[in-house]
């Protein structure tokens, strides 16, 4: 056998090797890919969520109110207070709303309460409010944690002494807070890539 047709094979040989990839690499991709895919619709749900926050903000700048969801003006101009259990907590136009209400408005109405960005706002602003800034949010506690989390946003905003401003405040921190998630997640995303 000549030296050329050794050579031959051996390329041969090499190139069958490299397109051959193992059932573990193959493996290991997929959950590489599935966790970039995971990461990136995160990334996305947190921008979603800092719009909200700042849409809430401007809710709250517009009009505050304690111990009400929102305030709506009737049709004679007069205003009535909305909560959980009074009135109508339908879409329409807001005069003042408290934090839970402005989030609630922000994202169209108390209808949308139970879609998981506007529970998620809500653990991002409870997270804001009572953990540190290096901590990640936990974004689903069980129900009745989270259920727990939303009265103390309540009572949080219903505190006698306390201001629409201390509220915008509290929305802004949480805005910053959903940008250190979105920061971390691309960290995160980069790692993988």
């Amino acid at each position: 056998m000549r030296a050329s047709s050794f050579a031959a094979r051996d390329a041969q040989t090499d190139s069958s090797t490299v397109e051959r990839v193992g059932w573990w690499e193959r493996r290991r991709q997929r959950r590489r890919l599935a966790g970039q895919d995971r990461l990136s619709a995160h990334i996305a749900e947190l921008m979603q969520i800092r719009e909200l926050v700042g849409a809430a903000r401007e809710v709250v700048a517009a009009g505050w109110v304690q111990d009400a969801w929102y305030v709506r003006p009737d049709e004679h101009g007069r205003d009535h207070s909305i909560g959980y259990l009074r009135g109508n907590l339908g879409g329409g136009p807001v005069a003042r709303a408290c934090l839970v209400g402005a989030i609630l408005h922000a994202n169209g109405s108390a209808a949308t309460a139970d879609t998981q960005v506007v529970q998620r706002t809500f653990d991002l602003a409870w997270h804001t409010l009572h953990r540190s800034d290096r901590e990640p949010v936990r974004w689903c506690p069980a129900p009745p944690i989270r259920a727990q989390q939303l009265r103390d946003l309540v009572s949080w905003n219903d505190r006698p002494g306390r201001t629409g401003a201390e509220v915008e405040a509290l929305l802004i921190a949480a805005e910053q807070t959903a940008d250190r998630e979105v920061a971390r997640s691309r960290q995160q995303l980069t790692a993988l890539v």
